[in-house]
């Protein structure tokens, strides 16, 4: 008779017999709820279609929601990384909720791939910046196509109503800075948060200025309240958004006081209506055929494009990393942050990558598309 092995001497056996099987494994903290859930949203749904498999080896994603709250997206990084042993962090929505990351990643030595545009994020380098990457165009890129096709428009005096946040004090700054360069007077600047109802203050003091143009520096919904205002009001002026506005969320919201609305976005908004030529039209156009297909005609947005981008972003590291070292170890995600670093002509679906060890972003103006809201939609204005 062949004697019986005990249940748990087994299990050893077996473990000892078949080596674990390696896994990366990806964390994400997105803003699903409070402000900013309409950039969360699309980016949620894309995870489902990001790669669970590169080169054998499994890819795992946990997705945690920050509510829109910096404080809690730090909560969701630490818990990321100690309980579910993220080896990169995907995260999140919102320049502030974003920047309150980039010190523990570096502090954790865990890559983090921002979703939100803030150039803060990764500029200037250093050595806690050097753990953070952004798959979002810097404002200065978007900045110049903005103020050019002003400067084309015969505008000579410009408004200005932001978030009160790191966003718009971003898109200020750099408005600033170019708007002065190409001879545009910045007059009135105002600021609002991402939860008022109202900023009627703000507009009438904007309207008295009388500015031949107004940009709102603003993200998803709450980017509609200034529009509406002013459009209420009777200003007659140009008004000028930022990629922050490309969803249908806010074309709902805003309705018929969008039309019009000037703005600057990587080129995946309008990806049918690019040059055949346009190295980015390919990956766009592919890319929202297939998220549409899986969420329905004319849900493809920016911040959904982002989280694709990202993903496209961390393949490249892995390629690279997984060649070096075993997943869930500090050599690996300092191999995967060198790989990242290392990427160069990755077409993306709103642009072409080449990344350093001085650019952590890596995007030039094959990733801007000039774009205005006709009829509840997108139109494609060009480049620049």
């Amino acid at each position: 008779m062949i004697p019986s092995i005990p249940r748990g001497l087994l299990l050893t056996l077996l473990a000892a017999a078949c080596p674990a099987f390696a896994q990366v494994n990806v964390g994400v903290t997105l803003s699903l709820t409070g402000p900013a859930a309409s950039l969360g949203a699309p980016a949620r749904n894309m995870i489902e279609l990001l790669p669970r498999e590169i080169g054998g080896t499994r890819i795992d994603y946990t997705v945690l929601d920050d509510a829109s709250d910096p404080t809690v997206a730090v909560k969701n990084f630490r818990k990321l990384v100690e309980e579910h042993k993220a080896d990169v962090v995907i995260g999140s929505s919102t320049t502030p909720s974003t920047l309150s990351m980039v010190e523990p990643a570096a502090r954790a030595g865990v890559p983090l791939v921002s979703v939100a545009s803030g150039t803060a994020i990764v500029a200037p380098q250093d050595d806690i910046r050097r753990w953070s990457f952004k798959a979002v165009q810097n404002e200065a890129l978007m900045v110049e196509a903005t103020v050019a096709h002003m400067k084309a428009a015969g505008v000579k005096t410009l408004g200005f109503i932001g978030f009160s946040n790191a966003f718009g004090e971003g898109w200020l700054n750099e408005v600033r800075k170019q708007a002065e360069a190409q001879g545009l007077r910045l007059g009135t600047v105002e600021r609002y948060g991402q939860t008022d109802t109202s900023v009627l203050s703000q507009v009438l003091k904007l309207m008295a200025d009388k500015p031949d143009a107004v940009l709102v520096a603003a993200s998803g919904t709450p980017a509609a309240l200034p529009q509406k205002t002013l459009v209420e009001r009777g200003y007659k002026g140009r008004i000028y958004q930022t990629y922050g506005i490309a969803n249908r969320d806010f074309l709902r919201i805003a309705g018929r006081d969008a039309e019009g609305a000037v703005f600057a976005v990587g080129p995946v908004l309008v990806a049918e209506q690019l040059p055949a030529g346009n190295p980015v039209r390919p990956v766009a156009t592919e890319l929202t055929a297939r998220y549409e297909k899986t969420y329905g005609a004319g849900s493809m947005s920016i911040f959904a494009a982002n989280t694709w981008d990202a993903g496209l972003l961390i393949g490249e590291g892995l390629k690279r990393a997984l060649a070096k070292h075993k997943p869930g170890t500090p050599e690996f995600r300092a191999a995967l942050r060198d790989g990242l670093e290392a990427t160069r002509e990755l077409v993306t679906s709103q642009g072409v990558m080449n990344l350093s060890a001085a650019d952590h972003v890596g995007y030039d103006r094959r990733a801007v598309a000039l774009v205005e809201v006709r009829q509840g939609g997108w139109r494609y204005l060009g480049a620049d």
